[in-house]
C-alpha cells in the first residue's frame, strides 16, 4: 500500500512518517507531498519518494496522488484560504481512486463556535461529499502551540491571556503523529471521526506551573478581559486583523471549544499522551 502525507516538510508531516516507519512502513511506499521539495532532503535519504505537491496548483496534487492508495491530508496553514485548497486535494483523491482518505480536522469541527472550525467544517462537508472512504481526526490543540507564550512567561513571570478558566485537552505532535499513522496503516477506521485530545484538560493556572517546573522561572497566569488584552496586544503593535483572531481564540477557549477529552488518542496510539511539561520540555 503506497501513503501520501501532505505538507511533510512540517512539524507534523515529519513525525507522520517517522511513526510511519517505526510501525513498519516501508519507506519506498510513502510519498512525501511538500511544496518545496529542496526541504525534503532528508526523507529522500532515508527511502521515502518525494513529490511536489502545492494546494494552490491542483495539477500538482494531482500528480503527487497518482497511483497512490491513502492520503493523509494535513490541514493548511493559511487561514482563509483553505477551503478551496483542501478541495484540491480532495477532487484528485477522488479521481484517483484511493481507498482511504484521512483529514486533520478541529474538534467537533461541525459545530464548534472556535475561530478555526468554519474551514475545517465546510472541508469535512466536501470530504463527506465526494464519497471517499474516510478516517477524520478531529485533533485538539498542540502543546507546541504554546512555545512562544512559554517562553516570553518565562523571562516576564507573567502568562497573560483572556480565556479565564478555559480547560485545553492538549497534546504534543508526536501524540497526533502515532494516531495519523495508526490510521494509515490499521484496517477498520474507514467512517470514523476521532475526536483527539490529551488525556489531561488542563487550564491557564496549570499551564503557568508547568512552565515554571520547566524553566526553573515563577510563573504566574494573569486573567485578562477580552477589552485588556487586545489592549495589550495593540500596545505590542499588532494589527486590527490579527488582535480580533487572537482574542477570538482566546474566548473559544474560555467556553469549552477545547476542553474536552475522553482518551480517544491514548486508546489509539496505545499508550497515555505526553503529559504538559513533558511537552514544554521537550520544546524549551
Amino acid at each position: 500500500m503506497t501513503l501520501l502525507v501532505t505538507a511533510a516538510t512540517g512539524n507534523l508531516g515529519r513525525l507522520v512518517i517517522d511513526s510511519l516507519i517505526a510501525r513498519g512502513a516501508d519507506p519506498a511506499s510513502i510519498v512525501a507531498g511538500a511544496r518545496d521539495t529542496s526541504k525534503a532532503a532528508d526523507l529522500s535519504a532515508r527511502g521515502v519518494r518525494v513529490a511536489e505537491l502545492d494546494y494552490d496548483r491542483p495539477d500538482t496534487v494531482a500528480a503527487a496522488i497518482d497511483g497512490v492508495d491513502a492520503v493523509l491530508l494535513i490541514s493548511g496553514s493559511e487561514v482563509g484560504r483553505r477551503i478551496d485548497q483542501h478541495k484540491a486535494v480532495i477532487d484528485a483523491a477522488k479521481d484517483a481512486g484511493v481507498s482511504k482518505f484521512v483529514y486533520t480536522s478541529a474538534p467537533k469541527a461541525r459545530t464548534s463556535a472556535l475561530v478555526l472550525a468554519p474551514e475545517h467544517k465546510a472541508t469535512e462537508e466536501l470530504i463527506s461529499a465526494s464519497g471517499l472512504p474516510s478516517v477524520i481526526l478531529r485533533n485538539n490543540w498542540y502543546t507546541e502551540n504554546y512555545a512562544g507564550d512559554a517562553a516570553q512567561a518565562s523571562e516576564t513571570g507573567v502568562l497573560a491571556a483572556s480565556v479565564g478558566d478555559g480547560r485545553v485537552a492538549s497534546a504534543s505532535r508526536a501524540d497526533y503523529a502515532d494516531a495519523a499513522a495508526v490510521v494509515l496503516l490499521e484496517d477498520g477506521h474507514i467512517g470514523s471521526v476521532y475526536e483527539l485530545g490529551g488525556d489531561v484538560s488542563w487550564n491557564f493556572s496549570d499551564l503557568a506551573s508547568a512552565i515554571s517546573e520547566v524553566t526553573g522561572r515563577p510563573v504566574e497566569y494573569t486573567p485578562l478581559s477580552t477589552d485588556e488584552h487586545a489592549a495589550a496586544l495593540e500596545s505590542a503593535g499588532l494589527d486590527a486583523a490579527t488582535i480580533g483572531f487572537v482574542t477570538a481564540l482566546d474566548a473559544g477557549i474560555r467556553d469549552g471549544a477545547l476542553a474536552e477529552t475522553d482518551g480517544t488518542l491514548a486508546r489509539l496510539i496505545g499508550r497515555p499522551t505526553t503529559p504538559l511539561a513533558e511537552g514544554l520540555r521537550a520544546i524549551a
